[in-house]
């Protein structure tokens, strides 16, 4: 009964929080924008330098659109975020899901997680000596960080060659200070692992099953002869996948 007698009193006080909220929200949001904005121009240079190592010739651009109208408010402010690729040398800059084939996405993907990680190593010269001199893992060790897992389900999609072989060296970079997990078809890159383990399905019993087991020394020779030539093995193959393991170890 007293809320229905003093409702315009209680609107009064309700509509003054609301905008003291929304001032609060304002302010904040920014606050963010300013900085996002910032982080933007830092990353698409590390990803377009990221990107350009992984047998592209793209230019990435991060496009963001600003409202401060109440109704593109979001728990993550009022920014609209897109990332724009060029994939060849005169194209112009277009939305990345609407233009990057299987491929290209596979690689950009790789590239953004690659910035961030890198994002994260110290750069100015304070942080540098406090950091020291040691590797990234041993460093994470020192400060007591737990070591990330990054976990790629067929990077390989829709590439191979010279584009395979560049996504091995950036991934085999990032096991530097990371653990790094990947599910690949591809010899290029498997070669590139510290560890390599093969899945098989196999009927038992009526059913399907999938194993893992480890492989290692003449077997994993076999297994990667087995990936660059099929069900077949010639001593080429052989021969070719003794020497990849040897290089890419």
């Amino acid at each position: 009964m007293s809320e229905v007698e003093n409702k315009d009193e209680i609107l009064r006080g309700l509509r003054s929080e609301l905008a003291t909220a929304a001032g609060e929200y304002l302010r904040a949001a920014r606050a963010l924008s300013k900085k996002r904005a910032e982080a933007a121009r830092r990353l698409e240079k590390l990803v377009e330098a990221e990107i350009n190592d992984l047998a592209m010739k793209s230019t990435f651009r991060i496009e963001i659109s600003t409202s401060e109208e109440a109704g593109n408010w979001t728990g993550s402010g009022i920014d609209q975020v897109a990332y724009m690729i060029a994939t060849n040398p005169g194209e112009p800059l277009r939305q990345l899901e609407h233009v990057a084939s299987g491929g290209e996405l596979s690689r950009v993907m790789l590239a953004l997680k690659a910035s961030v990680e890198s994002g994260k190593t110290p750069t100015s010269r304070k942080e540098r000596e406090k950091w020291g001199t040691q590797d990234a893992a041993s460093r994470k060790r020192r400060e007591g960080i737990a070591q990330r897992t990054l976990v790629f389900d067929e990077i390989d999609t829709g590439i191979g060659g010279r584009a395979a072989e560049a996504v091995g060296k950036k991934l085999k970079s990032l096991s530097r200070s990371n653990q790094v997990l990947c599910v690949t078809h591809l010899p290029q890159i498997a070669t590139f692992g510290d560890h390599h383990y093969v899945i098989e399905k196999k009927e038992s019993g009526g059913r399907t099953r999938t194993t893992i087991r480890a492989v290692t020394g003449e077997e994993r020779t076999e297994e990667v002869a087995r990936m660059l030539s099929g069900a077949k093995l010639t001593e080429t193959s052989r021969k070719h996948a003794e020497q990849m393991i040897k290089a890419n170890g």
